[in-house]
């Protein structure tokens, strides 16, 4: 049995996660900021064809996954974007809900999701399929037999979340990454980049969104 996501409202908005207290994307502009790190951190859409695989750390809101759906579709593919989102504590139907609603342009797609998926782990369509993953990372990465060609590592802060960003794990994360895949996240900490070069990705720090000065983007050496 999952553990449900425990959250607290910012503003009355912005969803905070009490277990690490901290909210799930940026206070000033979180649909921008998952656009900039996770769509252009990657490539995307540039990269996409299909059969394309992304694979995430931490689900969320889902705002990721609906922003890499809208791209793909505006994109022209017509085949399912696979997506598979490993999180530990999913949040609510309804909380997903109240946070994506502060962006009224996704709404068409955050309401299709919300019904197809509702607080369980499937959503199929005919341009996407989502797949969410309950557990601890560490013990459902390594069992998970997929191959992506991009990875959305969306964990909490380092210092909040050390878990996500354990060696080992980024390790698995390398292991099925497929050989031209890329990883893209908003932390710059050395340690996470060292992590990643030890995986088996070339690690280029660049440019973060807004008020980070830094972020990672990796690609499969």
């Amino acid at each position: 049995m999952d553990q449900r996501a425990t959250i607290e409202w910012r503003d009355g908005r912005v969803p905070i996660a009490t277990r690490f207290d901290a909210p799930y994307y940026s206070l000033d502009d979180g649909l921008a900021e998952t656009e900039f790190v996770f769509l252009t951190g990657n490539d995307l859409p540039a990269r996409f064809a299909p059969g394309f695989l992304i694979a995430e750390l931490g689900f969320g809101t889902a705002l990721s996954a609906i922003l890499a759906w809208r791209a793909w579709t505006a994109a022209g593919l017509t085949t399912p974007l696979r997506f598979t989102s490993l999180e530990a504590f999913p949040m609510s139907q309804a909380d997903r809900a109240k946070a994506l609603a502060l962006w009224p342009e996704i709404a068409p797609d955050a309401a299709a999701l919300a019904q197809g998926l509702g607080d369980g782990t499937r959503f199929q369509t005919a341009t996407l399929d989502l797949t969410i993953v309950t557990g601890d990372a560490r013990q459902t990465v390594p069992t998970w037999t997929g191959q992506a060609d991009a990875w959305f590592l969306d964990g909490f802060s380092p210092a909040k979340n050390p878990e996500l960003w354990d060696p080992a794990l980024l390790a698995q994360v390398g292991q099925r990454t497929t050989a031209s895949g890329t990883c893209a996240t908003y932390t710059a900490a050395g340690h996470v980049r060292r992590a990643h070069a030890d995986a088996g990705f070339t690690v280029t720090r660049i440019p973060g969104f807004g008020r980070k000065r830094h972020m990672t983007r990796g690609t499969k050496a």
